[in-house]
């Protein structure tokens, strides 16, 4: 047997001098020619502990059938050899030529890798993760909505992606916007809404969609993480209802039935939510994360919303935010909860927000005020703890406490949770005529505003605590912006006020690594895989303090060329190994003067290339 030492120490330091010199080209730079005919990239969705759906999109104009042949498979490796699940269907004509499986006989608690395969080419590889059963310690999640695409630039996708300290992605509607060019916009150059007129039929909401999804960082952060969605207004129009919208003309712009009906199946056919029967657009759904969360997702537009009224409407008993159908499911969802945490996913301000004693927004849970009191009995009268809201819709940050009558914020009595309010994406911001603190004045349960600030949240869930973190943008519509870490709120388990952290949360053990930057024929330079020439078999110890040993199995003779990548992608260092012999050989690397973390160790040669995800500890 042949051992081939390599000593990274003695390079490494000039290495990081000039680490952009080194750095491999991000997938989001990339051309979309590249992707044929995945364009639109990869994405996954509503995790179970046993499964979750895998969403990919056919594009090629030159097709003359109805229906493409979609190969898929899941794996527990970026170079997909180690399959677990695999299967195949078909892309169609009717369903705008996306495609969606739901794999199953996957691993609770498990990340996975998984790709498809179409017209002899393969998409890029995402990567996706199951739920948890029984006890579990923490989880975390990146929130997000209201992402308008002429508002700016996606870098809160961006910025989340690359942290790779998440769970799982929670996006609480206004996914996209349904307004024409110009319609609802900051004027950026290159940021310009497809189709150009304001989106009515299904051809229009689906192309919408597919403009989104051209998007580099949107495509990247759906590449790396499952996502659980629900829709807001504007996939459909703005403020709408059950049986219409605001932006909804019928003398001009038809049924709104049919606007309804075209909005949500371009939504089912190009996200990766578990769809219902054909022709049900419903997406109320829960999931369980074991013991720790239970996470009932509403839909507060178009399930069962009247019409928004007025200020002498909100105690109406015959009005409904949810519809008496969904509000029933909710009840019986929060009342048979064993978890410690409910969570409940919403669109619109569920706590009162009143300036000179008027409801702000009629369109928010205030317009409905006897809906929400009768579900706050519930949860007072069935003792549910630990009910936190997740809401977006309102384009700013809030952290409230949910008053009750009785409530008093100096000795943090009389809530019935607290309510975490996500800023937007990109959205411009509401117009408020008062500031902060004068809202806060008169909102005694209001323990956090920020009324201009973009970007995202990340809430940490664990058995003592659940804080809500916010990440701000320092410039939306600048697409190299950076972003910062602005405030962090936390509510203990048992009780029902927030307060305000003393910094951001963390994860003490990493995510594996993102997603593979490229499909696996454009690494290979061939379409189908060879795994013949040369095998990792195993790689120790890993984690690894100093040195870690490559056992790699040659079929023929070759030279190896070897890489490291870190987790944002960039490679940080490259050499060639001397031939190895056929047969076992071993390859051992120092690592001390790598940071912490995890890192994707690359082996390859003209026709194969074959990745291990190393994790360096202290």
């Amino acid at each position: 047997m042949k051992t081939i030492r390599l000593a990274i120490l003695g390079i490494f330091s000039s290495l990081l001098i000039n680490s952009a010199l080194a750095q491999t080209e991000y997938l989001r730079e990339k051309g979309i020619t590249d992707l044929y005919p995945f364009y639109h990239g990869v994405a996954s969705g509503d995790p179970l502990s046993d499964r979750v759906i895998l969403w990919t999109r056919v594009t090629d104009d030159t097709l003359t059938v109805d229906s493409v042949l979609v190969e898929w498979r899941v794996a527990t490796d970026t170079t997909m050899m180690n399959i677990v699940s695999n299967g195949s269907g078909y892309a169609k004509a009717s369903k705008d030529w996306t495609f969606k499986v739901d794999a199953t006989g996957l691993t609770e608690n498990t990340w996975y890798y998984y790709d498809f395969r179409a017209l002899g080419h393969f998409s890029l590889r995402g990567r996706t993760r199951t739920a948890p059963v029984g006890d579990i310690d923490s989880l975390r999640f990146g929130v997000v909505s209201c992402s308008n695409y002429e508002h700016g630039y996606f870098t809160p996708y961006k910025y989340l992606t690359q942290r790779n300290d998440v769970d799982f992605i929670l996006h609480l509607g206004d996914y996209i916007y349904e307004y024409g060019a110009g319609g609802y916009s900051a004027n950026l150059s290159g940021r310009i809404n497809e189709p150009a007129n304001e989106i009515i039929t299904l051809s229009d909401y689906r192309i919408r969609h597919s403009h989104y999804k051209l998007d580099e960082n949107l495509r990247w952060i759906h590449q790396n993480y499952p996502f659980i969605t629900v829709w807001d207004d504007h996939e459909s129009a703005n403020d709408s209802y059950k049986d219409g919208a605001e932006n909804h003309d019928p003398a001009t712009e038809g049924s709104w039935t049919d606007r309804l009906s075209n909005s949500g199946q371009a939504y089912h056919e190009w996200l990766p939510i578990r769809s219902p029967e054909e022709g049900d657009i419903r997406i109320y759904r829960s999931f369980q994360f074991g013991d720790l969360i239970n996470l009932p997702m509403v839909d507060t537009r178009i399930e069962g919303r009247d019409e928004q009224g007025g200020a002498g409407d909100t105690d109406d008993p015959n009005r409904s935010i949810l519809g008496s159908e969904q509000y029933d499911w909710l009840v019986d969802n929060l009342s048979n909860s064993t978890a410690q945490w409910n969570i409940v996913g919403n669109q619109v301000m569920f706590a009162p927000l009143e300036v000179f004693g008027f409801p702000v927004n009629y369109d928010q849970w205030d317009g409905y005020n006897y809906e929400r009191e009768q579900l706050l009995n519930v949860l007072a009268d069935s003792n549910i703890n630990n009910f936190i809201v997740l809401t977006g819709d309102i384009h700013t940050s809030w952290v409230n406490d949910i008053p009750l009558n009785n409530y008093d914020a100096s000795s943090c009595t009389g809530s019935a949770g607290v309510e975490f309010v996500v800023t937007s994406v990109t959205s411009t911001s509401f117009p408020f005529n008062v500031g902060p603190s004068l809202i806060q004045s008169m909102n005694s349960h209001m323990q956090y505003i920020n009324l201009s600030e973009k970007g995202y949240g990340v809430m940490d869930v664990s058995k003592t605590k659940t804080q809500f973190d916010y990440y701000y943008m320092s410039d939306i519509e600048d697409p190299n912006s950076s972003q910062y870490f602005a405030d962090g709120y936390m509510v203990l388990s048992g009780e029902k006020c927030a307060q305000q952290s003393q910094g951001y949360s963390s994860r003490l053990v990493p995510n594996p690594s993102l997603a593979p930057e490229e499909p696996i024929h454009m690494t290979n330079g061939i379409e189908d895989l060879v795994y013949e020439e040369f095998i990792i078999m195993s790689a120790y110890p890993n984690p690894s303090s100093s040195n870690i040993t490559f056992q790699i199995y040659l079929n023929e003779e070759t030279d190896l060329n070897f890489e490291i990548f870190d987790t944002e992608g960039r490679k940080i260092y490259n050499d060639q190994i001397s031939t190895g012999k056929v047969g076992v050989n071993y390859v051992q690397v120092e690592t001390t003067s790598l940071s912490q973390g995890i890192y994707s160790f690359v082996f390859y040669n003209d026709v194969n290339r074959v990745a291990k995800t190393v994790v360096k500890s202290e």
